[in-house]
Formats: structure tokens, C-alpha cells, sequence
């Protein structure tokens, strides 16, 4: 049992006092004054889903040139069409880059609505690059164009599934607590 005559609490000269850090009640109020900030920095978001589509359409040019030129594999034009292929091959370009802008259309919404919304976004691009490599194997066409196609889809999923992650990440804005 506590002496009554004693006072153990704050109004106690002996009771120590946290110096410098503001009570509940004092100082500073515990949320900041003005507008809150948003939750989501939309522009750097679409600043990075425009980086990340530019980035996938380059990548499938590259890919069709190495399958087509390097390795011999006729994929989305006739044999005698060049490295480049034809028209398909800007075509699948703008198709990689459209599918990075909805991605990044996806991640506002998820970032903007759901609980922990990189986990869903990556979930949600893991199983729609699976669809686009199992799409190939659907199709009539040579066992090693299908293998190259189904290639190129993984490798283009996983390119946009790791770089919007990444700037949905650096897109978030979440209140920073003082000292850390």
C-alpha cells in the first residue's frame, strides 16, 4: 500500500518529468493542423506506370529481335520477315505497354481503397501473367514459337508486376512519426 500522505503522480515535485517531449493536452497537438495530406502521390504513381509501360514495350522489341535474329524462332511474322518481324511485333510492343498502364490504373484503385494493396496488386499480376504464358500453349502455331511467346509474357508479367510494385511502394504516402 501507498503512504496517502505522499502524492506519486505528476503533481509530485519528485515525480520525473519527460523533458522535452510534449504531454497529451500540451504543446503540440497530436495530428497535424491543415489539410491531410492524400493518401496516394498520383503523379508520381502515373509518372512510374508511364516509365514502367515505356520499359515493357522495349523489352518485348528486344526479346522478338533476339528470338527472331539470334535464335532462328519465326514468332508473330513469316521466317523471311527480318529480326524485326512486322507490324505484330510493334503491336505486341503497344499491347505490353497498355497492359502497364492498366496495371498502373489497377494499383491506383487497390492503393486508393483496399487494405494492404501491394499484396493484392502483385497477386492479381501473377496470376494474369500465368494466363498470358498459358495462352500461347492454346493456339496453333510451332511448339518453340509457343515456348518463345510464353517466354517473352513472363518475362514482360514479371517486369511490370516488380516495377509497379515498386512505385506503388514509393507512391504511398504514409505519415512518418517524429524520431524515425
Amino acid at each position: 500500500m501507498t503512504d496517502p500522505r505522499y502524492n506519486y503522480g505528476p503533481a509530485d515535485p519528485q515525480y520525473p518529468q519527460h523533458q522535452g517531449q510534449p504531454q497529451y493536452g500540451q504543446g503540440q497537438p497530436p495530428y497535424p493542423q491543415g489539410e491531410p495530406e492524400p493518401k496516394v502521390n498520383v503523379g508520381k504513381l502515373w509518372a512510374g506506370g508511364i516509365g514502367t509501360a515505356v520499359v515493357a514495350a522495349l523489352l518485348v522489341v528486344v526479346a522478338i529481335m533476339l528470338i527472331r535474329g539470334v535464335l532462328g524462332i519465326a514468332i508473330l511474322a513469316p521466317e523471311g520477315a527480318g529480326a524485326y518481324g512486322s507490324v505484330s511485333t510493334t503491336s505486341y510492343a503497344i499491347a505490353a505497354a497498355g497492359a502497364a498502364l492498366l496495371a498502373t490504373a489497377l494499383l491506383m484503385v487497390l492503393l486508393l481503397a483496399m487494405p494492404s494493396p501491394l499484396t493484392f496488386f502483385t497477386w492479381i499480376c501473377l496470376l494474369l501473367t500465368a494466363v498470358a504464358v498459358i495462352l500461347p500453349f492454346t493456339l496453333a502455331a510451332d511448339l518453340d514459337a509457343k515456348i518463345a511467346t510464353a517466354a517473352i509474357n513472363l518475362v514482360v508479367g514479371l517486369c511490370i508486376t516488380t516495377m509497379l510494385s515498386s512505385v506503388g511502394s514509393a507512391a504511398q504516402n504514409t505519415p512518418r512519426q517524429a524520431g524515425y
